[in-house]
């Protein structure tokens, strides 16, 4: 189990972990252990929270860390395939193209023209974003219920090649167990960020399953698969899809109550 968590930890985030042997055992129930990176950027970012309120920093200090810390955790790895997808998407190529493109290590004007609207509207929407208690719960265990569809989605999914770090875990994996437990606590996390995030975790949840039905969608139709890109973009899109949802769910309720 160890193991199972180092593997999954060194592979998706940036946190420094000790080296063990990447065998099939070890790698066998890694994507279960991927959610886990996600509860650690919701604890940082309620961390921060407390921070920034204890030092009195501005609300812009605020979005910014809730902007960067995903980054800093994660390294940028789900960023890298964001990138290459909207260069792919970009191209408006056939799916043998596109998978191309994905495997070209150099970056487009396209991504870097993606990159720079996500980075402007994920600040902008964590700066109005009102770090309430229910916001924070949803914020929080957003991170943990995209990376369990993710997960889910490497499990259950087609893939379009037979190469790649999709293909490399679903490979190694347990991929009808794993795809059970991922699915299970994408479940469990969902309904959680519903009770605790009330109308603002609910509306959430749909817009992170929208996102989830867009991401199957387009790796079937644009790229004949899932591949470790393609869920890498599906993250950062779900991640920004939910916070703009809480958005508009407390633009909403301030409308109403005033």
């Amino acid at each position: 189990m160890i193991s199972t968590v180092i593997v999954a930890f060194s592979m998706f985030s940036a946190i420094p972990m000790p080296q063990t042997e990447w065998t099939n055992k070890s790698m066998r129930y890694a994507l279960c252990a991927f959610p886990l990176i996600g509860a650690v950027i919701g604890a940082l970012v309620c961390l921060w929270r407390f921070v920034c309120l204890r030092m009195e920093f501005s609300e812009w200090i605020l979005a910014a860390g809730i902007c960067v810390l995903p980054v800093l955790v994660t390294g940028g790895i789900h960023l890298d395939g964001f990138c290459d997808v909207c260069d792919a998407l970009a191209s408006c190529g056939a799916p043998e193209q596109k998978q191309a493109i994905l495997k070209d290590p150099h970056c487009g004007a396209f991504a870097v023209i993606r990159l720079c609207t996500y980075f402007v509207a994920s600040f902008a929407l964590c700066a109005a974003l009102s770090p309430t208690v229910p916001a924070l719960w949803t914020l929080g265990l957003g991170f943990v219920f995209s990376r369990a569809l993710s997960g889910f989605a490497v499990c259950r999914f087609p893939l379009a090649r037979h190469t790649g770090l999709a293909h490399a875990f679903s490979a190694a994996a347990d991929r009808r167990c794993a795809g059970r437990v991922l699915l299970l606590l994408a479940a469990a996390v969902g309904a959680a960020m519903a009770a605790l995030g009330g109308l603002l975790g609910a509306v959430a949840v749909a817009a992170g399953l929208l996102a989830f039905w867009r991401c199957r969608v387009v790796a079937q139709r644009q790229f004949g698969g899932l591949s470790g890109d393609l869920a890498g973009w599906f993250v950062q899109r779900a991640e920004l899809w939910m916070l703009l949802a809480a958005v508009m769910v407390q633009l909403a309720e301030r409308t109403v109550l005033g």
